[in-house]
């Protein structure tokens, strides 16, 4: 995720990314300051405290996520998807990141959480104006199902890999996890599941 060329705020923003995914949201300054390669006042001086730290650093994971769906998006099918599952295991800091702050709880946390599926709603709205993605009856709805459904079975997957293996390989355990997913979760979301709308008519009658 670092680069050379990142201002110094940046690459205190990438290192701590990369230490709390890694570690958890108990690491100390110094030890995003020594990762970063500056000074801990330095950490101080751009981000106030380590709670402005990691609302920068929500903001920019956030930003990751985006960038990557719309990516995808904008990318003739079927190449986005696979050119997206192709290269999961860069974004390993980004997914231990969440994994980390779900863990964690808090209004930071759940900011967090409401942010992902704010963005879900806007990509996923641009999907079905491309016409790639049916519209839905609640498109808000939709996208906070799929959001929640999608991080919550990546959390139990991480969080159960973890108290297995003790120190989690990340990169590995997404790859697994992509490999485990992917064909059930297309073959629902392209052909459904259920055989007839009767259910669904029913709920909307009530």
């Amino acid at each position: 995720m670092r680069s050379a060329d990142l201002t110094t705020a940046a690459r205190i923003r990438d290192a701590a990314i990369e230490l709390f995914g890694e570690q958890g949201f108990g690491v100390g300054v110094r030890a995003i300051a020594a990762a970063a390669g500056v000074s801990p006042g330095l950490v101080n001086h751009h981000f106030g405290s380590k709670d402005g730290l990691r609302a920068v650093c929500d903001d920019r994971v956030l930003e990751i996520i985006r960038d990557e769906k719309l990516r995808a998006l904008e990318t003739p099918a079927p190449a986005g998807i696979l050119n997206a599952m192709a290269e999961i295991e860069m974004y390993a800091p980004v997914v231990a990141y969440i994994l980390r702050s779900f863990q964690a709880g808090g209004p930071l946390s759940e900011s967090l959480l409401e942010h992902m599926i704010a963005d879900a709603v806007s990509y996923m709205q641009i999907a079905v104006d491309a016409g790639k993605l049916k519209p839905s009856r609640n498109h808000a709805a939709r996208a906070r199902y799929i959001v929640l459904c999608h991080v919550g079975a990546m959390n139990l997957y991480l969080q159960m890999r973890m108290h297995r293996d003790g120190k989690l390989d990340y990169r590995k355990a997404i790859r697994d996890l992509s490999d485990e997913i992917s064909f059930p979760a297309l073959e629902l979301y392209t052909q459904g599941l259920l055989t007839d709308s009767t259910m669904l008519d029913t709920l909307f009658e009530e």
